[in-house]
């Protein structure tokens, strides 16, 4: 009502200045304003928490594969991705800004994120994704920067892959491996130090510390994400949590943007 009237005294104003008010009535009750509006209507008393349940599982996650798995809707180059625009947006800001020589990613299912990588990297003419995973019955994604190494990402020999394949190279890290506290701060602990100062780790998915267990956005456990960054964050003060990558406020990864810093 408060929108119509508005709408209605600024029609009238044109009118005495001898604009033609109509725009502002077609505006209003056009078709395809009165569209949105019906649309609108379901969201716009959500809090934020409503919000991300919704999207999660209304937008991001409602289409079910050949197999009936619910899948992520969101894809690039065709593969799907397991990541929300703004978040994806925040990270090819910082491959710009640290120019990495690799991208080291631990989880990487399909392979989507793998490609945007992989193409962001072809953007800036320099750099390789190495891509982390125990199964790669999902990974479909196929790209010349990106180099696989298949196995557990804690074990002995996968570590020392890493290692190898990045020596004296400036890295950047991002996590969407295995989410429980005891892995995550497992594979931070291990890998931490391969990040170069000004680089980032990026552990994916604290979000899922936030929701009840039987909420889309719920891991289904106690204890992931954020509750191993902060053990983590007690034992290193080479590494901060990077605020302003949260500035679009929607992200999958709260306290999860580590920038080291020495």
């Amino acid at each position: 009502m408060t929108y119509f009237i508005k709408t209605f005294l600024r029609a009238i104003k044109d009118f005495k200045k001898n604009r033609n008010p109509w725009h502002r009535w077609y505006y209003f009750f056009g078709p395809a304003h009165t569209d949105y509006t019906k649309r609108f209507k379901s969201w716009e008393n959500m809090t934020l928490k409503e919000w991300l349940l919704y999207y999660h599982k209304k937008i991001i996650r409602n289409s079910p594969n050949a197999k009936g798995i619910t899948i992520s809707r969101a894809t690039w180059l065709g593969v799907t991705i397991q990541k929300t625009p703004l978040d994806a947006w925040i990270y090819q800001e910082i491959i710009f800004k640290v120019k990495p020589d690799f991208i080291v990613e631990i989880g990487s299912y399909d392979g989507g994120s793998t490609m945007f990588f992989a193409s962001i990297l072809d953007l800036l003419g320099h750099g390789q994704v190495i891509s982390v995973d125990i199964d790669r019955s999902h990974f479909v994604a196929k790209h010349p920067r990106i180099i696989t190494v298949t196995g557990d990402s804690s074990s002995k020999e996968v570590v020392s892959k890493i290692k190898e394949l990045t020596k004296n190279g400036r890295v950047l890290i991002s996590h969407d491996g295995d989410h429980t506290r005891e892995r995550v701060l497992q594979d931070l602990n291990l890998y931490a130090d391969l990040v170069s100062p000004g680089s980032y780790f990026v552990m994916e998915d604290g979000i899922t510390d936030m929701f009840r267990a039987g909420e889309s956005l719920s891991a289904g456990f106690i204890g992931g994400p954020l509750l191993a960054i902060e053990q983590f964050l007690k034992t290193r003060n080479d590494f901060v949590i990077d605020r302003e990558c949260e500035r679009h406020l929607v992200t999958y990864h709260p306290s999860g943007f580590l920038k080291r810093v020495s």
